[in-house]
């Protein structure tokens, strides 16, 4: 058996994916959780319920026809942390642990984050710095984290991971998803206010907030909305919105560097996915940018978090 299983229910999307350790190909299946225009999120019970309707279908739209798998593996919480806790991932790993009984193989648990990161490495074909002594760095950046984490492969854990740095105040996501409410945009906002922002000539100075290895991004809320009472167009200000959050992860990379030393990037997280924000980023040091799709929420580096417990990475 190569197949991989991998379930995550993150706050916002229902991901289901195969790793195929004999080919290297995945198949993914999710659905964002619906949430009502106008509204800036869901509940926690809200999302359980979601994730739970959802999640039958996806599965067996994927597992159809693809035969027997030889373990489940799932995200049991957001981060590798203590404390970090989300009842949505309950719905992930019950199904998981059933499916993995039922079939008589193992289940392991991983963390959102984790998946992030193995996605990212998976679309950026770097899985093999999963197999090397060195360190790299990962950023996890969506509406709940603006991550800088030192990684570094694990026998135990797959990766050991040491956050160095991260927002102060508002995470990224969150930022994007404010200023593209103030903008009348349906939550979640990214995709839109991406869109808006090409339309834009730009060309704003920007001065990130650095301190060290961290960054504050509650100025760039601040900003927008002076923006829009000054009379501003919506394009610009959803330029100046990702152009600030693209300057300050730039700068917390360079800093990174020049404190460790050269060595791989990785970016990861929805944000990640912004292609201006991309473009700032891709002059800055050995960097890596997963594909959108693997970018966003799903569960293909959980699977591939399967293949790798189990010895069986390609």
């Amino acid at each position: 058996m190569s197949l991989f299983l991998g379930i995550d229910t993150s706050n916002y999307t229902t991901s289901c994916a195969l790793y195929d350790s004999k080919t290297g190909e995945v198949f993914s299946n999710k659905k964002l959780l619906p949430v009502k225009s106008g509204e800036k999120g869901l509940r926690q019970s809200d999302a359980v319920f979601h994730h739970t309707k959802q999640l039958p279908e996806l599965m067996e739209q994927l597992l159809l026809g693809k035969g027997e798998i030889s373990c489940v593996s799932y995200s049991c919480a957001p981060r590798d942390v203590q404390g970090s806790y989300m009842p949505c991932f309950l719905v992930g790993e019950c199904t998981a642990r059933s499916i993995a009984s039922a079939n008589g193989v193992k289940s392991y648990a991983t963390y959102h984050q984790m998946g992030h990161i193995l996605a990212a490495l998976y679309s950026c074909k770097r899985l093999d710095l999963l197999k090397s002594n060195k360190s790299f760095l990962a950023f996890h950046i969506s509406g709940g984290t603006t991550d800088m984490l030192l990684c570094k492969p694990d026998d135990d854990k797959v990766l050991a991971i040491e956050q160095i740095g991260g927002s102060l105040d508002l995470k990224a996501g969150q930022a994007v998803d404010r200023v593209g409410l103030m903008l009348g945009l349906d939550f979640p906002c990214g995709a839109q206010l991406e869109k808006l922002a090409e339309k834009s000539k730009g060309g704003f100075s920007v001065k990130p907030v650095i301190r060290g290895l961290d960054c504050s991004l509650s100025g760039v809320e601040n900003k927008c909305r002076d923006m829009i009472k000054a009379g501003s167009s919506s394009e610009d200000t959803a330029r100046f919105c990702l152009e600030y959050i693209g300057a300050s992860v730039r700068s917390m990379t360079l800093a990174a560097l020049n404190e460790y030393g050269e060595m791989p990037v990785v970016f990861a997280g929805g944000v990640m996915s912004d292609r201006l924000i991309k473009n700032m980023l891709t002059p800055v040091g050995d960097g890596y940018f997963a594909q959108p799709e693997y970018s966003c929420d799903n569960a293909v580096g959980v699977a591939i978090y399967g293949a790798v417990r189990e010895d069986a990475l390609l």
